[in-house]
């Protein structure tokens, strides 16, 4: 793969539920390095279009390549289905997911909630885990929570413990599922402190979100869905500078009133 090889394409994608479409033709790409932010109304395809770039969801038409290497599909329309298991999985371990609830294990301590994957799925020595689990959750800013279960974690830091635990995997893409929209205000800034962070790194990152600031701030490319269509994309200081469409002005009025 050469540099230029985007870490995620995505081509034409569409997905229905039963006689519902929610992604409708739908192209996306994510070049290494770059940080690309969905947003649009609730419903408009965007936790969608994520779940299916991971392989969570199954998509009936269009491309997903991964570093330049297609997802094999066998079947065709509602039964298509990805062909390969094996490629998925190494997909998967390559993409980390960050979903809006935490997700974090209850009757595991914050490091054993961080190492689980790494250990279990990547088969890495324990000893050099633990190094980096403890690295990444110092990187993001709860490194003395090690010891300490879920429950008596703020929101916030659950959060940041989830971040740690997706690049514990250390994946080529991060993909963030409305990372910081279970959270109260205050709360939520902690955890855009660290995906700013982690954009400054020149981590590879498509990112879900209501919240136009951190899309506007982070991003090098924003994507504007609407009803399973693009309805218009490009960089930030374009998109919220000077939105062409009159749907994708109407929505950024509805998100600065609220």
């Amino acid at each position: 793969m050469s540099d230029h090889t985007p870490v995620i394409q995505i081509k034409g994608l569409h997905k229905a539920y039963g006689s519902l479409e929610v992604l409708k033709g739908v192209d996306v790409t994510a070049p290494r390095g770059h940080v690309i932010s969905l947003i649009g109304s609730s419903g408009s395809g965007k936790s969608t279009l994520l779940r299916c770039c991971n392989l969570l969801e199954d998509s009936q038409q269009g491309e997903i390549e991964f570093k330049g290497e297609p997802v094999r599909w066998k079947g065709g329309g509602h039964a298509r289905r990805p062909a390969d298991p094996k490629q998925v999985l190494r997909i998967r371990t390559n993409l980390s997911m960050v979903f809006q609830q935490f997700n974090l294990w209850a009757h595991m301590t914050i490091l054993q909630n961080v190492m689980e994957a790494p250990l279990t799925v990547l088969g890495r020595d324990r000893a050099e885990v633990e190094k980096a689990a403890r690295g990444y959750l110092q990187k993001v800013g709860i490194g003395d929570k090690c010891d300490v279960y879920p429950a008596q974690l703020s929101g916030g830091q659950q959060q940041r413990a989830a971040i740690a635990r997706a690049l514990c995997m250390e994946p080529e893409a991060l993909l963030f599922d409305e990372p910081t929209s279970a959270l109260d205000p205050e709360l939520e800034q902690e955890v855009v402190k660290v995906i700013k962070d982690l954009a400054v790194e020149g981590r590879t990152m498509i990112i879900v979100t209501h919240d136009m600031k951190l899309a506007h701030d982070v991003s090098d490319h924003v994507v504007f869905l609407h009803q399973g269509l693009i309805e218009e994309e490009g960089p930030p200081e374009t998109l919220f500078g000077a939105p062409k469409s009159t749907r994708l002005r109407g929505f950024l009025s509805a998100t600065h009133a609220a």
